[in-house]
């Protein structure tokens, strides 16, 4: 890579980091485009040159969001040790303790991203990372499917989009109120019930 494409990636990388800290301390409503571009320490149409709007800087803050998810559920399928189940388990674990530690900013984005979903167009990054994620996860259940692990009445592909859409529901719910429990205890107990009535004990 060359010095000026490497030069990009940084200021990219560092745009990035500066909205994340804005978002975490405001709303998506409350934060500008001038006030990310004056933290990132660049100018304002360096911002726009990056990421094209502030819905923009949402999408590629998602897709980082969503490459890490990617490489949580690479490392369950490597993990030939653990059941189908415990490998879910950790999952939920972990998708909830990760967003546990910065509640504030996954609130804000997850409000924004909830709301314009229905109005805009599929980021292509964000897309992809969305792809590549709900494949992970159809593999898990294929794995575990193909080890005898969970009842085959279903598909992997069903079995993952159920998965998706409870996590989806949990998160979302317990970012949108002041729910006492930890959200790694709501989505490891949402999980028993998709998994109570496949998995093979």
């Amino acid at each position: 890579m060359g010095t000026r494409e490497a030069q990009k990636r940084d200021q990219r990388a560092t745009i990035l980091t500066a909205a994340h800290g804005l978002f975490a301390l405001r709303s998506f409503d409350e934060v500008t485009v001038a006030e990310v571009a004056e933290a990132a320490g660049v100018a304002r149409a360096t911002v726009f040159n990056h990421f094209g709007s502030k819905h923009g800087l949402v999408d590629a803050i998602t897709e980082q969001v969503l490459v890490i998810y990617q490489e949580m559920l690479t490392e369950a399928v490597a993990d030939d040790a653990a059941t189908t189940g415990e490998r879910l388990r950790r999952l939920a674990s972990d998708m909830g303790a990760g967003i546990e530690v910065d509640r504030a900013f996954f609130r804000s984005v997850f409000r924004e991203l909830s709301r314009s979903q229905s109005t805009r167009s599929e980021d292509a990054g964000r897309e992809r990372a969305t792809h590549a994620a709900r494949t992970g996860l159809e593999q898990l259940f294929q794995r575990g499917i193909d080890r005898g692990e969970l009842d085959g009445r279903h598909t992997a592909f069903t079995l993952a989009l159920a998965f998706t859409s409870l996590a989806n529901g949990v998160i979302t719910e317990w970012l949108a109120i002041e729910d006492p429990v930890p959200l790694h205890t709501r989505l490891t107990d949402a999980i028993e019930v998709l998994l109570g009535p496949v998995e093979k004990r």
